[in-house]
């Protein structure tokens, strides 16, 4: 999982840093205050993103069509806090990728949670 936290904290804007609320170990991908937000509705809090648990597993901020569509594919169940506030009803925690094949998916979801809240489109 290494090489996906590699990953996260290439893109613009992200710093990776200690999660507020979470298990002991968690690491938080969080956005600089220069990032321009397009939905700061949907942090839980600061300017997290989305966040990594020492198992493996994320919760994370998607648009709430491709949440779905996790979900329905077995990659993410809905969190228990995605009824609570207008803007949550995206917020998923992704399963911990096994292979090299699943980590490759998780590494889109990620991607796709860092252009729902930040409104930029990732290059590829």
């Amino acid at each position: 999982m290494m090489r996906g936290i590699r990953h996260v904290a290439q893109l613009p804007g992200v710093t990776l840093g200690a999660k507020r609320v979470s298990l002991p170990g968690a690491v938080g991908f969080q956005l600089n205050d220069e990032m321009p937000l397009a939905r700061p509705n949907v942090f839980v809090g600061g300017r997290e993103f989305a966040h990594l648990h020492p198992d493996g597993s994320l919760h994370a901020s998607l648009d709430p069509g491709l949440a779905g569509d996790a979900i329905k594919s077995g990659w993410a169940v809905a969190h228990p806090w995605a009824t609570q506030r207008d803007g949550w009803e995206g917020f998923v925690m992704i399963f911990t990728p096994t292979t090299p094949d699943e980590l490759g998916v998780v590494k889109q979801l990620l991607e796709s949670s860092y252009s729902f809240v930040t409104g930029r489109a990732l290059k590829r």
